[in-house]
């Protein structure tokens, strides 16, 4: 580029990357069978997450209008509590208590998140809408909306984590939830075109939120509310493109002041297949523990060998971890540990819980289990390595496997054996397998939280073939506490 052009207030072409989300969120037809399927156990469990979080005082603390008393009778509702909000604050709500315990779906690549955090913004707007349809006569928006709006936000995030890693500049995955919710939510409201490439654009502009809050020695809660804050400022974006605010066509390209100068060492964003509905038909399922996903095949093996080691843990010399690169990068961690969220992103923890209780819940991760001194004493044996053949399957588009490996050695020379998983039970690869399971979770968490009678009643609208067809408040109705 020349000085003169460098200078030039001519405005360009939208970069290539904002006209593909645009195009594909506006216009595409989802047909895969199996993407609406899996939409759909994804929907229960993404709610189920929700519900569970709810029993914890430092998620409800962030609930709730943000300032008090600013509520919106007739706006979106939050599942499991009685609060109707403003659209943005409802995606807030939501999208926190859904990212909460760590529970809900993941998907893995160059860079990972977990794709569910969007409905955080889109079923909030679904309800407004549905509500306001209501209200003014009109018809709502049905189930089957804000499924076909989960697969294009898990497309649309899934496939730029294919080959952009963000954390490997220090940008936290977050930022990818921003962006499809706000493609899809400026969809939701009737955005043409050009309204989502300017939401978007805006979107990218944003920046992105250090992974800092993810790491030692910071590690901390943020980690829980950062993607309903993301999925919230998808929601303001894409109200304010809706008012016709204008857009930013070359926000990733231009040079020296464009996200991919500024944030990305200069790599192009790249979207390295067509878009379609290849996320959701594969993304991985947290359906047996809350575990950080590359730490879930570790724990599963961990649970293998409790009943081996449970008596003879005093005998241990040292317990050998091997996992994939990014395991080892983001999770392999020694020292003192400060809170839940420092101990979920923990690989050496999550291995220690089972191995000593035969279990790995989320009230593991509070302090009473935590100050047992069983658990750092085990931390401290552990060697935690790479696995080459791990790495590499992990990164395989036909395999994305999250393989980890436990051998434990005594004292007196004996060791168990080597336990491995390639991948765990949430993997599209054991669907036949997971799926009840999932059910079994989903179960649980409603009869935990709701009445008997509106447990009951949830229970069986979400087995109900009629699923799809129901109006999205009829939905949330069911779904909200008095």
């Amino acid at each position: 580029m020349s000085a003169q052009d460098y200078k030039s207030a001519k405005r360009p072409d939208p970069d290539q990357v904002l006209v593909d989300i645009a195009e594909y969120a506006r216009s595409y037809k989802v047909d895969s069978a199996q993407a609406y399927e899996t939409a759909r156990y994804c929907l229960m469990d993404t709610l189920a997450c929700g519900f569970q979080a709810l029993k914890y005082p430092a998620c409800t603390k962030m609930l709730g209008p943000v300032v008090p008393g600013a509520t919106m009778p007739g706006g979106a509702r939050v599942p499991g509590t009685s609060y109707e909000l403003d659209p943005v604050m409802g995606a807030f709500n939501i999208g926190a208590m859904i990212r909460w315990l760590d529970f809900n779906d993941t998907w893995l690549a160059a860079e990972w998140g977990h794709p569910s955090d969007n409905l955080g913004g889109i079923l909030a707007v679904a309800d407004y809408l549905s509500r306001r349809a209501i209200a003014m006569g009109e018809k709502p928006l049905t189930v089957r909306d804000v499924l076909t709006a989960m697969i294009k936000a898990h497309e649309i995030q899934g496939i730029l984590a294919l080959e952009n890693s963000f954390n490997r500049v220090g940008l936290d995955h977050v930022l990818l939830v921003r962006v499809a919710s706000t493609a899809v939510i400026t969809a939701m409201l009737g955005g043409s075109k050009e309204q989502i490439i300017n939401a978007v654009s805006n979107a990218w502009i944003d920046g992105g939120a250090l992974r800092t809050y993810r790491h030692a020695p910071n590690t901390g809660s943020r980690k829980s509310w950062a993607a309903g804050d993301a999925t919230s400022r998808a929601v303001r974006h894409a109200l304010i493109a809706m008012k016709d605010e204008m857009g930013y066509p070359s926000a990733l390209s231009v040079k020296t002041w464009g996200f991919q100068d500024v944030l990305f060492k200069g790599k192009p964003l790249v979207i390295p297949q067509p878009l379609g509905s290849y996320v959701m038909e594969n993304v991985l399922f947290k359906i047996s523990f809350p575990a950080e996903f590359h730490a879930q095949t570790a724990v599963e093996c961990a649970m293998t060998l409790h009943s081996i080691v449970r008596d003879k843990l005093g005998q241990i010399e040292k317990i050998v971890i091997e996992t994939q690169e990014p395991g080892v990068r983001i999770i392999d961690k020694t020292g003192p540990l400060a809170n839940p969220a420092d101990r979920d992103h923990c690989i050496q923890y999550m291995v220690a819980v089972p191995l000593i209780f035969g279990r790995l819940t989320a009230a593991d991760y509070e302090d009473q289990i935590a100050n047992d001194p069983r658990v750092d004493q085990l931390r401290s044996l552990m060697q935690v390595r790479e696995n080459e053949t791990f790495t590499k399957e992990y990164y395989e588009r036909d395999k994305r496997y999250i393989g980890n490996a436990i051998q434990v050695f005594f004292k007196d020379g004996s060791k168990t054996e080597r336990v491995a998983a390639d991948f765990p039970i949430g993997h599209r690869k054991r669907r036949a397998e997971g799926m009840p399971v999932l059910v079994k979770k989903v179960e649980s968490s409603v009869a935990a939280h709701f009445s008997a009678k509106q447990s009951a009643a949830i229970n069986a609208m979400f087995a109900s073939q009629d699923l799809d067809a129901m109006p999205v408040n009829e939905f949330v109705a069911q779904l909200v506490t008095n």
